[in-house]
């Protein structure tokens, strides 16, 4: 157990030194621990005291990333292999299990989209997703696909040509929709179609995401002769259009290769300054399956180590079927023999990894390289035009630097009911998503027939930054139970390693600007904080203490940045108010029966989903839902049907 008290490593040269000497000259796996003894990174090497201190070595030259995790680190342990191959698998093993943060070479932005099947489901689920590792262990990705038109296609043929759930949740409680009655679904919601069917309909959606496409179609054709041997010819006429659904995927997509009976994957990346972009084709019986794309920061380590950590990481998630028996990479890995080992190891084959140089093979490479390439420049191009727009903004508003941070607020209500506030996040430019917040408005004044948009601002700029401010809260945080003011200072928080903004953006006009501004002076934020409002009639700029807007083009890169930034707030704040809305339409009959609370509401319709569904249940299946018994069964049965109690005499 680290202790918490332990100063980093980086801090203490002499324990740091004492702890590199008991790191044997071995093959084998490290990991470093903080000091709440949580994994910060688990790696591998041939030589491991030689790989530890070389982290503790010229850190000036090291990624942000890495500095930040050396910054960190209390205590170094390891672990002995007999070889490399073997600090490989412990490797890709430790990783799956703990997961540490610092074990992530290729950058998460969500830039492309992964295929989740949910295995830890009982009737999997089928769908696309820009993030990782969302749920269960046992569930699987597969990609990230750069393709994502080609790859939404492709799952959309899929739930055509296969019987899958097409709908997340139940359209009726008692009955299938229409997919069944088509052919479409097998009727998961009734489960009308056992787990254990409907998982072996899924396994084959899942070898066409494997790049096992024609092993699919030989096993279907097998099917197909069987059902029609037997005269099942309705059997054997699905399973025929299915195959040719599935050679149909691509059927435009052949790569000319001397041998077509080999599975490859060809890997190459090209790289700027910043960032190295990687592409890697899956090429099966000669075509091309897939097309992954990874991005990594250049500073990380050399093209060939890229390259290797890229292939190490990718292999790890996937399938042993999925490995194929030749690797075509851009530049030597710096350890090829290992990686070849251990993947021959997975396959139970014997998996080559070659750098061509001359013909065909080495064509391919060239082509994947321009493909990558491509994608760099479509990178830059997008960069570019967010740096633009951002040194335009800057101008625009006179701001000291660009702004990397901007936040984007607005209100969203009917007529004052279910009165709720968005809080969207742009950094360099783009939606940053993990940042977004909502607020539900708890002014007590704002009520149904009495919306105040002002008012709202207040709250939630005052609910926002009083964190940091040196007098605690204003008089609305306190009316609405904040805590109460403290002595006079600065701002306990600025910097761009907190969730301090440079810049925020108003939807509204000089009105909801001047609330803003005023609940900021109370907090004494004013001076610290940049605030602007953009309106949405004529898309004009207000400057608080300006009675008249900023000369702008609305078509001006600065201008269409904050345009963005307005629209996605209100698209935030209007798609959380219809929840609301919703929650509440669907509670508000419910608060009427006697006994039923909110916890017992939840229960009902987690089970029902609808009101109608409620109306139409019998008392005795009411009584199954966990929390309701015979008697609240009764109560709400004959709130529903109150034609059916004894009328009074």
């Amino acid at each position: 157990m680290v202790s918490a008290k332990l100063p980093p490593l980086f801090q203490d040269p002499d324990r740091l030194e004492s702890r590199l000497q008991e790191i044997p000259m071995e093959p084998g796996i490290y990991y470093m621990r903080d000091r709440e003894d949580q994994i910060l990174y688990i790696g591998k090497s041939k030589r491991l005291r030689s790989r530890v201190r070389s982290y503790f070595r010229d850190r000036h030259n090291h990624s942000p990333r890495i500095d930040l995790m050396v910054r960190q680190i209390v205590e170094i342990e390891f672990i002995v292999t007999d070889s490399e191959a073997e600090a490989l698998a412990l490797e890709a093993n430790l990783i799956k299990q703990h997961q540490p943060h610092f074990n992530v070479l290729l950058k998460d932005d969500k830039k492309y989209p992964y295929v989740c099947i949910t295995w830890s489901e009982t009737y999997p689920r089928i769908f696309i997703t820009r993030k990782r590792y969302l749920g269960n262990i046992k569930d699987r990705y597969y990609g990230p696909y750069v393709d994502s038109h080609l790859l939404r296609s492709t799952l959309y043929l899929s739930k055509r040509l296969f019987p899958l759930r097409q709908r997340p949740q139940p359209l009726f409680k008692d009955r299938p929709c229409l997919n069944y009655d088509i052919g479409r679904c097998p009727g998961v919601c009734q489960q009308l179609i056992t787990p254990e069917d409907y998982r072996k309909t899924v396994q084959k959606v899942a070898m066409v995401f494997q790049g096992r496409t024609e092993e699919l179609v030989e096993s279907l054709t097998v099917q197909m002769q069987q059902a029609a041997t037997g005269l099942n010819f309705e059997q054997a006429a699905r399973l025929r259009d299915q195959i040719h659904g599935l050679k149909s995927l691509g059927a435009e997509q052949k790569v000319a290769l001397p041998d077509d009976t080999v599975s490859r994957d060809a890997i190459a990346l090209v790289a700027d300054d910043q960032n190295a972009c990687v592409q890697l084709f899956q090429i099966r019986a000669g075509r091309l399956v897939g097309r992954l794309g990874f991005i990594a920061e250049t500073a990380v380590a050399e093209p060939g180590a890229i390259l290797q950590r890229v292939l190490e990481e990718h292999y790890q998630q996937v399938d042993a079927v999925e490995i194929p028996t030749e690797i075509l990479v851009q530049h030597d890995l710096p350890e090829a023999e290992m990686l070849a080992t251990f993947l021959s190891d997975r396959k139970g084959r014997k998996v080559t990894i070659l750098t061509p140089q001359r013909q065909t093979k080495a064509e391919l490479i060239d082509m994947v390289e321009r493909n990558a390439g491509y994608e760099l420049a479509r990178m830059q191009r997008v960069a570019d035009r967010n740096t633009q727009a951002m040194q335009d903004l800057a101008e625009l508003l006179d701001l000291p630097e660009l702004p990397h941070r901007i936040e984007g607020y607005d209100i969203s209500h009917i007529q004052g009911s279910d009165a709720v506030a968005s809080q969207v996040v742009f950094i360099k430019g783009l939606p940053a998503k993990q940042h977004y917040r909502h607020y539900k408005i708890k002014n007590p004044t704002v009520t149904l027939g009495h919306s105040d948009d002002f008012a709202s601002l207040a709250e939630v700029m005052g609910r926002r930054f009083r964190k940091y401010s040196p007098l605690g809260s204003t008089p609305i945080d306190r009316q609405l139970g904040a805590l109460e003011p403290t002595s006079g200072g600065k701002p306990k928080v600025l910097g761009r390693d907190s969730d301090w903004p440079d810049l925020i953006m108003i939807d509204g006009g000089k009105g909801q600007l001047s609330a803003v501004v005023a609940v900021l002076r109370e907090l004494d934020l004013l001076d610290h904080l940049r605030v602007v409002s953009l309106a949405k009639q004529r898309e004009e700029i207000f400057l608080p203490g300006e009675s008249a807007p900023l000369a702008t083009d609305p078509e001006q890169p600065g201008v269409q940045l904050l345009r963005r930034l307005r629209d996605e707030a209100h698209r935030f704040a209007v798609s959380f108010h219809r929840q609301q809305r919703s929650d509440r339409l669907r509670r508000s009959r419910l608060d009427e029966i006697p006994g039923l609370g909110h916890h017992r509401q939840k229960q009902l319709l987690a089970v029902f989903r609808s009101l109608d569904y409620i109306r139409e249940a019998t008392p005795e299946q009411l009584a199954t839902v966990p929390g309701i018994g015979p008697h609240i069964a009764q109560e709400i049965y004959a709130y529903f049907h109150p034609e059916s109690q004894p009328g009074e005499v």
